[in-house]
């Protein structure tokens, strides 16, 4: 159970952090680019808690004395951003089933008898967008581009959703098998697909078109995945803008030429926000396809987060979204 609700200090106008305001925030590395400080803080002053949220810079060799920390002096919670998903998971006294089946904490909250429960809030964020969609996706078709811990989430919240086929696009072939491994346990509908070229050591016949024996028989090439697809959802770092790579920003994870293998109606969700939107989203939104970014993703699981946190079930959402997009904005 959350911890119990402090006591609002003031109404939001005249908060102010003194000796009882109390701290919640983000651990990553490196983690000063965060949006989540903005929109949080927006949310405690809706709220009239006497919180504050800060960006925590966390080093891998100093987490585990940053997480204990952080509970020995009442921290209220934390959210876990790259590259720690994993690695908290084994400092939580406590996990959620969801964050033991997925091996991935991006939450933790403090449990009453002391230590942490970690959980994962990824997957009700992602879910969000989909589900306000006009459409149902029961028995629908998705590609999932990577295999990173961001996909780990993404494919937990298809098979909600009731997909009937997801098939997930890696270009590393230990990675995606691992991946594949550890998760069709609880996604029988997962099916690996070989992106890019032929792999050192893989083989005669396993490369960019062309389906291990492990794989289930059938076109498995990322341009015939793409036709099919009703769902394309990229977790890749592709198309990223970045600060030392001005470049980045234009690139997609898909080329043209297989873009146009995309059927016009098809959902495409990146899960990058920034740039807004990206080149993947806008060529795209261009074919006639439907499209989401990241950004609602990362509003809606720091809600999902907040709730846990101080028990409330009103979360100010709106103020939340508009905080992030003004600090989107600014840079």
């Amino acid at each position: 159970m959350p911890p119990a609700t402090p006591p609002a200090a003031a109404p939001a106008a005249a908060l102010a952090i003194d000796g009882h305001t109390a701290l919640v925030g983000v651990l990553g590395d490196p983690v000063r680019h965060s949006l989540s400080p903005a929109m949080h803080n927006a949310a405690l002053r809706e709220l009239g808690l006497n919180w504050v949220y800060l960006a925590l810079p966390a080093p891998a060799p100093q987490l585990e004395a940053v997480v204990r920390g952080l509970e020995a002096i009442g921290c209220r919670g934390l959210n876990i951003t790259i590259p720690h998903k994993q690695a908290v998971a084994a400092l939580a006294s406590e996990l959620s089933p969801l964050a033991r089946r997925l091996g991935a904490v991006n939450t933790l909250v403090p449990r009453p008898g002391g230590g942490w429960l970690g959980t994962n809030t990824d997957v009700e964020g992602f879910l969000v967008p989909l589900r306000q969609a006009d459409r149902s996706w029961k028995g629908k078709r998705a590609l999932v581009l990577g295999n990173g811990g961001s996909a780990r989430a993404v494919v937990a919240g298809l098979v909600e959703l009731g997909l009937g086929s997801i098939q997930l696009a890696g270009r590393r072939a230990a990675s995606r098998e691992a991946f594949l491994t550890d998760c069709r346990g609880w996604a029988p509908q997962l099916q690996g697909l070989v992106w890019g070229q032929p792999e050192p050591g893989a083989g005669p016949g396993v490369g960019a078109g062309t389906a291990p024996s492990s794989y289930p028989s059938g076109p498995h090439t990322l341009t015939a995945a793409l036709a099919a697809a009703d769902l394309v959802v990229n977790t890749t770092p592709v198309g990223m803008a970045s600060a030392t790579d001005p470049a980045a920003a234009q690139r997609s994870p898909i080329s043209p030429a297989e873009l146009e293998a995309l059927r016009p109606g098809a959902t495409v969700y990146d899960l990058i926000y920034t740039p807004r939107p990206t080149a993947l989203l806008e060529a795209a939104a261009a074919r006639g396809c439907p499209t989401h970014d990241g950004l609602e993703m990362l509003v809606q699981q720091g809600a999902a987060a907040l709730r846990l946190w101080s028990g409330q079930e009103a979360i100010p959402v709106a103020a939340m979204r508009a905080a992030a997009l003004a600090q989107l904005e600014g840079r």
